[in-house]
């Protein structure tokens, strides 16, 4: 009986998947093919069928794959006992990806999945769920600590999300990431502190 190779098997489909994300960021989620998946990947059809039966497999493990690390910040971030640096940690996170060159044709493609596909969308909104709770604790306890938010601290969690969201959307060819980051963050700051403090 042949024996699978985990460390092989987790580089391949790694590999699997660093392919499908340039083709579902390239050509859309109905436009990328298992052929240039394939051919991008340099494996052939058996095999890429042998690790995703469907695109939609690819994508779903596209987005799933990143929920550990989605979680791993919350708790570091929830750890802090400084709200305020948690409140940097989280949004860090939530901004690590901004400089890809893939990042708003991924963004795009995950919206158009979430728009026909139920499980994708119960994901993402899962997800969304998890880090806009966990923005929404820090910025009560940034408020405790007596540095209140612009709005009540549901609200401006859900207002740092929209403005994550739009930037990756927006991460076209002409995207400056360091600027777009770090305006962002300035604006972040007077959502997270009223506008009252210049440190972050």
């Amino acid at each position: 009986m042949r024996t699978v190779n985990p460390v092989e098997h987790a580089r391949k489909r790694a590999r699997i998947l660093d392919a499908a994300a340039h083709e579902f960021a390239e050509h859309g989620v109905d436009g990328a093919t298992t052929a240039g998946v394939c051919a991008r990947a340099g494996i052939g059809a058996g095999t890429l069928f042998h690790y995703f039966r469907t695109k939609r497999e690819m994508v779903y493990a596209l987005f799933a794959d990143d929920l550990p690390a989605g979680a791993e910040a919350r708790r570091r971030a929830l750890a802090e006992p400084d709200p305020g640096h948690g409140l940097r940690l989280l949004v860090g996170h939530l901004l690590s990806d901004l400089d890809h060159a893939l990042a708003a044709g991924l963004a795009a493609a995950a919206i158009f999945q979430a728009n026909r596909d139920e499980e994708f969308a119960a994901m993402i909104a899962a997800e969304d769920g998890r880090t806009r709770d966990a923005l929404t604790t820090l910025l009560r306890r940034n408020a405790k600590a007596g540095r209140r938010p612009l709005f009540p601290p549901d609200r401006a969690a859900r207002w740092i999300q929209t403005l994550v969201d739009a930037s990756y959307i927006t991460a076209d060819d002409g995207f400056d990431a360091d600027r777009q980051t770090g305006e962002l963050r300035r604006l972040l700051d007077v959502l997270t502190d009223g506008g009252s403090r210049g440190d972050g």
